[in-house]
C-alpha cells in the first residue's frame, strides 16, 4: 500500500490550462505507486477552465465542489457536487467554471503512451 498525504502533494502544470491550480494525489512515484493510472485535484477558480484539446486516451472528472461545464461537440452539459463524467479517447472537450465559486475535481487519468511511472 501506497499512502500519500495531501499535505504532501505536489503541484502540476497541466497543458492548455487556466485559472487552475492542479496537485498529483496519487502517480508517477515509481514502482511502488499505481501503475495504470495517475489521480489529480484540480481547483478551478471562477472564469478558468481547459481545451479545447483531446488526449489519446480516455480520463474521468468528479466534482467535488462548485460546478465545472464540459462542452463536447457544440453540447453542454454542467457537472454539479458528486457529479461525474467519462471524457473517450481522442473526444475533444472543453470545460469552463461559469460559476462564482471554485470547481474542485478529481481527475482520474492513464498514464500517457510510452510513460512510465
Amino acid at each position: 500500500m501506497l499512502v500519500k498525504k495531501f499535505a504532501d502533494a505536489k503541484p502540476y502544470d497541466a497543458h492548455n490550462h487556466w485559472g487552475n491550480l492542479g496537485l498529483r494525489l496519487q502517480g508517477f512515484e515509481g514502482a511502488a505507486g499505481p501503475q495504470n493510472q495517475w489521480v489529480g485535484l484540480s481547483h478551478f477558480l471562477p472564469g478558468g477552465g481547459a481545451g479545447p484539446d483531446s488526449t489519446p486516451f480516455e480520463k474521468i472528472y468528479v466534482v467535488l465542489e462548485g460546478e465545472m461545464t464540459v462542452i463536447i461537440d457544440g453540447q453542454e452539459t454542467v457537472l454539479k457536487k458528486l457529479d461525474s463524467c467519462t471524457i473517450a479517447a481522442n473526444e475533444v472537450r472543453k470545460i469552463e467554471n461559469r460559476g462564482n465559486a471554485v470547481c474542485t475535481m478529481i481527475v482520474v487519468l492513464p498514464y500517457p503512451p510510452g510513460v512510465k511511472p
